[in-house]
């Protein structure tokens, strides 16, 4: 093996061994019941633990990921002012061609990412619960991908248990979004206008957020009762009953609004010379139907539904037209 075989080899294991730190660190910190500040330690530390794995990939492959212009045949690297080479962030990592990551990944991490910009210059609070489906699909999605990559030595799942809980889990720790005014603003609006731009079936796949439904459960034998938390198959009986009787609670759904809600709302809020003429009017105006600007959605292959970023951006336009429509 040459010299720059084996640095090669030996700069992707260290960056694998920080990886795996870094990931490790992350779910530890956030299973701390004595840490207050888990979700925004969280975000930090697993996109570093991911932008450590794409490196290592990439070195691996001898995958150029260092920022550099073409000067003639020869490269410039980019440096910062104390002359260090600057390498691709997690974004500019999954744009890139060659990555090996899935397009749902790809959105659970562009969806922590940008979280992360809303949240480093201000201070949050309660986002841990209302976030946990997307941070649990994170931690399972690297598990996957650093075995997948690197070989299934390297998987982080035996290090790590379930968390113990001194309460029980209630319907009300599954709260809407909308029913937590405490949310900053910044980062409601953040993750309406991020969910709004995906699909049905990318909201609800489990690679973007992983969510569990949780039933108390009487064993009915002596060993049954050994785990707490039993995993059935998602095409199974026993799921699809699951799923069907306790819809009330699932979270893979948007909310979505017919004309006429929307309408009533803006009424409601002050706006009486709004009416549904208006409303056709400003869509037609926006080409806000597009389903690459995110606002609805086709519904039984007919009917189209807004989402709530409609209604934000409605109540934007009434407020800026309010003499015309108070």
């Amino acid at each position: 093996m040459s010299m720059r075989s084996r640095r090669i080899g030996s700069i992707k294991n260290e960056l694998l061994k920080k990886s795996r730190e870094a990931a490790l660190a992350a779910v530890q910190i956030f299973n701390n019941p004595n840490i207050s500040f888990k979700s925004e330690s969280y975000v930090v530390l697993m996109i570093i633990a991911w932008t450590y794995l794409l490196h290592a990939y990439y070195r691996s492959k001898k995958i150029e990921y260092r920022y550099f212009e073409k000067l003639g045949q020869r490269r410039k690297f980019d440096t910062t002012k104390n002359g260090a080479y600057k390498y691709w962030e997690l974004e500019r990592s999954l744009n890139d061609s060659k990555s090996p990551i899935d397009k749902d990944t790809s959105n659970n991490l562009r969806f922590l990412i940008g979280l992360r910009h809303e949240i480093e210059h201000q201070m949050t609070s309660r986002i841990d619960d209302i976030l946990s489906a997307r941070f649990q699909a994170c931690c399972l999605n690297y598990n996957e991908y650093i075995k997948k990559l690197f070989g299934e030595d390297l998987g982080i799942e035996k290090h790590l248990s379930f968390s113990l809980q001194f309460s029980t889990i209630s319907t009300e720790q599954k709260e809407l979004l909308e029913d937590h005014p405490e949310l900053p603003a910044n980062i409601q609006g953040y993750i309406q206008s991020f969910d709004a731009k995906l699909s049905d079936e990318e909201f609800s796949n489990p690679h973007y957020a992983y969510r569990i439904l949780f039933i108390p459960k009487t064993a009915n034998r002596i060993g049954q009762a050994d785990r707490v938390i039993e995993f059935v198959k998602s095409d199974s009986p026993l799921a699809e009953v699951v799923n069907k009787e306790y819809a009330v609670i699932k979270e893979t759904e948007k909310r979505k609004f017919r004309p006429k809600q929307v309408v009533d709302l803006m009424k409601k809020e002050g706006y009486p010379g709004f009416s549904i003429h208006y409303h056709t009017q400003l869509w037609k105006s926006l080409d806000a139907k597009k389903t690459d600007k995110g606002y609805g959605t086709v519904v039984a292959g007919k009917d189209w539904l807004w989402y709530e970023c409609w209604i934000d951006a409605v109540r934007e336009y009434c407020l800026k037209n309010k003499e015309q429509y108070s």
